[in-house]
């Protein structure tokens, strides 16, 4: 990783003073304290140009897992974000500052109009951008991926972006869902694989029809269990979970079974 690792290091996102590397040199180190991330597939995250990542979600401490993994990887990890957490203060302006970019629960036109907004300014910029295609904690009882949202598939598909599917695991032994942390043993290991970005090439002349953000979403998910099933070295359920037909909401904490 040395050589590679050294030249995406001068990559445009990190080669200027920014609020990255304030908050990088604060917690890189003190997350490296508690675990240990080993990535893998690492070739598949391009050096430079814009991309969307996305990542399976299991652990409250997940995003912090993903962003030290993707900025060893040289790349600075922006996340697509809930609009209101950018009006609370001291967090608001370390995420503007850090470039996440603001997602508002919207109407579908609204929404559309915002992922060529976002897809056009990730294309000019050459950056990329962390989208949980779950959209929260999975539901899944066993950890698996669940089923998807739209968001990641159709801002790939309509800014003609690479869509890269992530698994990580291990982080469910610091950080319990719903749990508290756990500190000790220090330097747990959490394996972190970059899988090849998806080919939705033959998608992308339908980009802005729902039935084919649909589909790549579906798609984006089985490779992402794929992915997990590789680490944890078991085999994902053939079907992902929907929490509709066990009677949970998509959003929101898991409320424990009575």
């Amino acid at each position: 990783m040395g050589q590679r690792l050294r030249k995406r290091l001068v990559d445009r996102e990190k080669s200027r003073p920014s609020l990255f590397w304030l908050l990088g040199g604060i917690i890189v180190p003190v997350l490296g304290i508690f675990v240990k991330i080993e990535i893998l597939g690492e070739e598949n995250l391009p050096e430079e140009g814009p991309f969307v990542l996305a990542p399976n979600h299991y652990s409250e401490i997940d995003p912090l897992i993903v962003a030290v993994a993707v900025w060893r990887l040289g790349r600075a990890p922006r996340f697509m974000a809930k609009e209101s957490l950018f009006r609370v203060p001291v967090l608001g302006p370390a995420m503007r500052g850090t470039g996440m970019v603001p997602v508002a629960r919207a109407s579908s036109s609204v929404a559309a109009k915002q992922t060529l907004d976002t897809a056009t300014h990730l294309a000019e910029h050459g950056a990329g951008v962390i989208v949980y295609p779950e959209g929260t904690l999975t539901r899944d009882p066993d950890l698996w991926p669940m089923r998807g949202k739209t968001g990641a598939a159709r801002l790939a598909l309509v800014g003609d972006i690479p869509l890269i599917p992530v698994a990580q695991w291990g982080a469910q032994e610091v950080f319990p869902r719903y749990g508290r942390m756990r500190f000790w043993p220090l330097r747990k290991p959490i394996r972190f694989l970059v899988g090849a970005p998806l080919d939705i090439s033959e998608e992308r002349a339908q980009a802005n029809l729902a039935w084919v953000q649909t589909r790549v979403t579906a798609r984006l998910m089985d490779r992402i269990a794929e992915l997990l099933a590789q680490l944890r070295g078991i085999p994902a359920p053939a079907v992902r979970w929907n929490p509709h037909d066990h009677g949970q909401k998509e959003t929101g904490r898991l409320e424990p079974e009575s």
